[in-house]
């Protein structure tokens, strides 16, 4: 198995390229997953308060016996607490639940511009503080269009350093990737294999078969050459271990773009200009 790239952002820090998501993972099998994914060489963990298990997440990563400063951890603010006040309390609770003095990234986890009239910028600047005490060693957003982060470039002090979308083959957001970097801003991708749903594609099938790999892996291995961050999620200790074997080989252009031409601007969750929490 090939090392972990990492990727350098905006503000000098780095993130490895692929990491873990507990995104639907039960607070239950948390620890386990999470743990398995350690052992399995995972150094980068992605969570968020809506999910429920940041407090497993913390345990894991204290059992592993890993120092925390090896393992680099994701967090999100949940929806309900976009006003400042709120936000600070969001965070530290957040902070508590992980069992840490700082988390690597925090991020807005939705913009939702119905519920608080597109107000993004006084919550980044309330994650801006965040930043400046050190608690979050790097901020970003989650879900935010080209329209939702212009404000916070127009009038706020720090650019983002992750913006954290849907992508996948049906849906390439070659709009907001390209957006972000021209403003170097790093694009993580969720839902990298369309749920589930993009592994039976006949394209991605026939690839993997020729190069004798799984259609998910043929997929993450795409996201990695397009430049992507991904952190995929199972709770299964083999696919763990599958799902990061994917750095010993290439796709070639004509595989690369054969998959990109699946894109029929397809998503698999709620539009982010119109979902409203």
């Amino acid at each position: 198995m090939g090392a972990v790239p990492d990727v350098r952002l905006n503000n000098g820090r780095t993130i490895p390229q692929f990491g873990f998501g507990v995104f639907k993972v039960p607070a239950g099998q948390t620890i386990e997953a999470v743990s398995a994914a350690l052992e399995a060489g995972y150094r980068h963990i992605d969570t968020a308060e809506m999910y429920g298990n940041e407090r497993e997440v913390g345990e894991a990563i204290a059992r592993s016996g890993l120092d925390r400063s090896e393992v680099f951890v994701t967090t999100k603010l949940n929806n309900g607490f976009h006003r400042p006040e709120d936000a600070r309390k969001a965070f530290d609770q957040s902070l508590d639940e992980l069992g840490f003095e700082y988390v690597d990234l925090f991020l807005i986890h939705w913009p939702l511009p119905t519920r608080y009239d597109g107000d993004f910028v006084s919550t980044w600047r309330t994650l801006e503080e965040f930043y400046a005490d050190g608690r979050a060693r790097s901020i970003g957003v989650s879900n935010f269009n080209p329209h939702h982060l212009r404000p916070l470039l127009d009038e706020c002090e720090i650019v983002p350093a992750i913006n954290q979308i849907e992508v996948h083959p049906y849906l390439t957001q070659d709009e907001v990737r390209a957006f972000c970097a021209e403003h170097q801003i790093a694009v993580e991708a969720w839902a990298p294999i369309a749920r589930g749903a993009i592994v039976t594609e006949p394209v991605v099938g026939s690839i993997a078969a020729r190069i004798g790999r799984t259609p998910a892996q043929v997929v993450l291995r795409w996201h990695i050459q397009r430049g992507d961050i991904v952190f995929p999620k199972s709770v299964t200790p083999a696919r763990i271990r599958e799902n990061i074997d994917i750095f010993d080989f290439e796709l070639s252009h004509a595989e690369m773009a054969a998959i990109t031409g699946l894109n029929r601007n397809q998503r698999t969750g709620p539009d982010p200009d119109t979902f409203a929490g």
